[in-house]
């Protein structure tokens, strides 16, 4: 089983370097990021298949997250949050707007082999 990471200014780049990771985007007040947080939590508790993966959300508002924002500038184009990205090897494998756990297993079925 996997839990949902707090990222921040000092462990962002670590961890999108990781082998399989799903980042989920999203700002502090925000309804939708937050059903979708405890979503990705509740399923991630009982969830055995993803084990593998590594699952992390960054709060777009939060201080210090500058280097992360100039990595990534493609963020500030973002219309609508949460934003929840597949991460193969340190790259943008699928991405999506919003959350959703079907919406999100078919996209990791098609970027890792659930049974490696």
């Amino acid at each position: 089983m996997s839990t949902l990471e707090a990222l921040g200014p000092s462990n962002w780049a670590e961890f999108l370097a990781a082998p399989r990771a799903v980042l989920v985007l999203g700002k502090t007040g925000c309804e939708n990021c937050e059903r979708w947080s405890a979503e990705l939590t509740e399923w991630l508790a009982r969830d055995e298949t993803w084990s593998s993966v590594r699952f992390g959300k960054i709060l777009l508002d939060t201080p210090g997250l500058v280097a992360f924002k100039r990595a990534n500038p493609w963020v500030a184009a973002l219309e609508m949050l949460p934003h929840t990205l597949v991460y193969k090897d340190g790259e943008i494998a699928k991405q999506f707007a919003g959350g959703g756990v079907e919406r999100l297993e078919s996209r990791l079925q098609r970027v890792f082999d659930p049974a490696a």
